[in-house]
């Protein structure tokens, strides 16, 4: 965050809820919608679907000097909502049916989005729904767009059909300590192919003016991908397989259920040496 603030041409895709774009601290910020078919403004402030996506969408990308982290206010944030606000406000996330998910990574791969950040629960859970949503993380890895998905808070040894998928990277919680949070599901698929990230007491924008605290899996993903966002800005012509490598550290095999803590700054050192190595006589 130091080095850079990111640069408008790595798009993000926030598969989420919609964003209160009137929030002070998001005007004038890159946000864009992606689909006619799902606002990328919130319509209810109050509900579940509003605070959730605004709060995601604050961590990304509101002003540096906000409350929120604001990892990468210069790239461009592309706003594909998923979540119906005149869901029940119980403080659980709405949830999305596969079909839904799938359309809607499809659309922000086709938008140019760079990085996906998701973060969803799944209903209706099937094997059809199961394929029709590989399909479009299949489509996703063919297009050179990485997908950045919380690992879920069900405090479960278990994976999906999302985590589960090779292109995908899984974001487990932890606390400030650096410790899984008890909610944060884990797997071998997470372990081996994912990373953890802050999940406990993470201040961003809220709806009602007023900062917000929240935590699980689903404020720890987008770390991750504003690691990515970052990390890409400053090497802006490479693949999306070389980011990935670098992110996740994968040259190492591992057989754990918890994934290793999230390191933006050995990541970024990864990439400058592959890109500025000399070959020797």
């Amino acid at each position: 965050m130091d080095r850079t603030r990111g640069q408008p041409q790595i798009a993000i895709g926030l598969v989420d809820g919609p964003v209160l774009l009137a929030h002070p601290d998001l005007a004038g910020q890159r946000i864009h919608q992606v689909s006619e078919k799902a606002a990328a403004a919130c319509l209810q402030a109050a509900s579940t679907a509003c605070m959730h996506g605004t709060f995601v969408a604050g961590i990304l990308c509101a002003k540096r000097e906000s409350a929120a982290p604001a990892i990468c206010p210069n790239c461009t944030l592309l706003v594909r909502p998923i979540f119906d606000e005149s869901a029940p406000k119980n403080g659980d996330l709405p949830s999305a049916s596969p079909g839904e998910l799938a359309a809607a990574v499809v659309e922000t791969v086709d938008a140019g989005a760079r990085v996906l950040n998701m973060s969803a629960a799944l209903a209706q859970q099937s094997p059809q729904g199961d394929h029709v949503l590989e399909q479009a993380l299949d489509y996703a890895a063919q297009r050179g767009m990485i997908v950045v998905a919380a690992a879920g808070n069900q405090g479960t040894v278990a994976s999906s059909a999302i985590t589960r998928h090779p292109w995908v990277i899984p974001v487990a919680g932890c606390d400030l300590r650096g410790r899984p949070v008890k909610e944060s599901n884990l797997a071998r698929s997470i372990g081996r192919r994912g990373l953890g990230a802050p999940a406990e007491k993470i201040t961003s924008l809220g709806t009602d003016g007023e900062p917000r605290s929240f935590g699980g899996t689903s404020a720890a993903a987008p770390f991750v991908t504003g690691a990515i966002a970052l990390i890409w800005s400053e090497f802006p012509d490479a693949r999306a397989a070389e980011v990935k490598l670098a992110i996740t550290g994968r040259g190492h095999q591992r057989d754990t259920l918890m994934p290793p803590l999230l390191d933006a700054w050995s990541a970024y050192q990864v990439m400058y040496s592959a890109r500025n190595a000399r070959p020797t006589a």
